[in-house]
């Protein structure tokens, strides 16, 4: 029996293609060929709530412009991995390294601002993180005005980030000390589900954001997570996209990238410190 005949609906290479350009065009990330039975998994379900009869249907409604089709093949090819103090080592390096260097830099000045971006931050783990760390590391944290801007392309994400409700095991492996000073237990109907304290809800704003689009935002911004999300693009889209961050990161700032990705041969903006750490460096 061949793999279309032991599925519900029939998804051909045609069918394939056409959804594979249409998420390279509008979000960057390049489909390969042994992502097919993923797509029929997550889209499978559009179809058989009723509204198409078959892919090809549910296809041309994307290519029409249906916007809220169009969202949701977005969201459901988005992979939104994330957990609080992913990759440890970058959260310690804020705290021992960047946190004293903007201290010092700012110990002269009236106005004292940081300016952080997490891009691509799911459901809102990766901000609150760097909220914390900024919390409990940076002297005098009320005399600071701190803002950190947090997007996503994936805006059921983003409202799960911005409404800060998580499943207790997600804290699961954080230290009791972090734990209690940040986050409160539901009761009764939210038993088994925690929130983050409303002090670090105000310090985040969440936004939807294509980075293959136009960025509103003009910086500075005094460090940077992008961690796990250029993977999805080829290398001509991941040095403009570097390009345009080394824009918008003030001079000498640093970038935090995911454990399997690389500015080698991407960019020459940024010096490596080691542990998919860079800082913007003065060429170009």
């Amino acid at each position: 029996m061949s793999e279309d005949k032991r599925r519900e609906f029939e998804f051909t290479d045609a069918n394939f293609e056409r959804i594979r350009t249409f998420v390279s065009e509008n979000t960057g990330i390049e489909l390969s060929d042994k992502k097919k039975d993923m797509v029929y998994g997550r889209l499978a379900k559009r179809i058989r709530k009723g509204r198409f009869s078959s892919f090809d249907s549910f296809i041309n409604a994307l290519d029409s412009g249906d916007e809220e089709e169009q969202e949701f093949m977005i969201n459901a090819i988005t992979t939104n991995l994330t957990s609080f103090f992913r990759e440890n080592h970058h959260f310690e390096y804020l705290k021992k390294v960047v946190i004293p260097e903007i201290v010092e830099k700012n110990k002269h000045q009236k106005n004292k601002r940081i300016r952080i971006w997490s891009a691509g931050c799911s459901t809102g783990e990766e901000a609150y993180s760097i909220a914390i760390t900024l919390k409990e590391s940076l002297p005098d944290f009320d005399s600071w005005d701190i803002k950190i801007l947090a997007t996503d392309l994936d805006a059921n994400v983003l409202e799960h980030g911005r409404l800060g409700v998580y499943q207790q095991e997600r804290i699961s492996a954080l230290p009791e000390s972090i734990v209690r000073r940040w986050f409160r237990h539901g009761e009764s109907e939210n038993v088994g589900k925690v929130k983050v304290r409303p002090e670090l809800q105000q310090m985040i704003t969440f936004k939807r954001l294509n980075l293959l689009h136009e960025w509103p935002m003009s910086g500075p911004f005094d460090f940077m997570f992008c961690r796990n999300v250029v993977i999805y693009f080829d290398k001509d889209t991941q040095r403009e996209l570097f390009s345009r961050y080394a824009e918008l990161l003030a001079p000498e700032s640093y970038l935090f990238i995911g454990h399997s990705e690389t500015l080698f041969k991407v960019s020459t903006r940024f010096d490596s410190k080691g542990q998919t750490i860079y800082r913007k460096n003065n060429n170009g």
